[in-house]
């Protein structure tokens, strides 16, 4: 007979077992009876799988003691209100926070999004800029073939910045 699975947050064998895919990754957690009871598993509306996550992955010896400076917040009051007490608290719980997010998420650092128009500006923009120090140094070094092509490129990158005038 194989060895029955413990329960994620004690040691008794596990009878209720949780899968959640999240981006591609599987987080499973196992529980026993009275866990499942305790974390609302039965209940859909008391039960958060990020909870019963965070308490998997807080080894008692790492968050024992931690306490942030400025506020006074312990991992036990993290878990209770479901967030920080002040911006201080990401740095003091960033060692148990990361593997907690990492599980969560795609990674621990925000990317953003940034409109697909601004980028384009923003790569014109470049271009521009990179185009007139090119022209610049081209004419310095009375290199004029190459100072009249660039200026026919700065021409053309305006266009696409500015529409032609109407014609009435």
């Amino acid at each position: 007979m194989p060895n029955p699975l413990k329960c994620s947050l004690c040691t008794q064998p596990a009878t209720v077992h949780l899968t959640q895919i999240v981006d591609g990754k599987v987080h499973k957690v196992d529980l026993c009876e009275a866990c499942a009871q305790a974390k609302g598993v039965t209940d859909p509306s008391g039960f958060s799988l990020s909870d019963l996550l965070l308490k998997a992955s807080l080894a008692p010896s790492a968050a024992a003691g931690l306490r942030c400076e400025q506020c006074g917040f312990t991992p036990g009051d993290f878990k209770k209100h479901g967030r920080f007490g002040c911006p201080h608290c990401y740095e003091t719980f960033q060692a148990m926070l990361a593997p907690l997010l990492e599980n969560m998420h795609k990674g621990v650092t925000h990317i953003g999004k940034v409109p697909r128009k601004a980028l384009e500006r923003k790569s014109l923009y470049d271009r521009l800029t990179r185009l007139e120090s090119n022209l610049g140094d081209a004419i310095k070094a009375e290199r004029y073939e190459d100072a009249a092509r660039f200026r026919d490129e700065i021409h053309e990158v305006r266009q696409t910045f500015e529409p032609p005038p109407a014609q009435s």
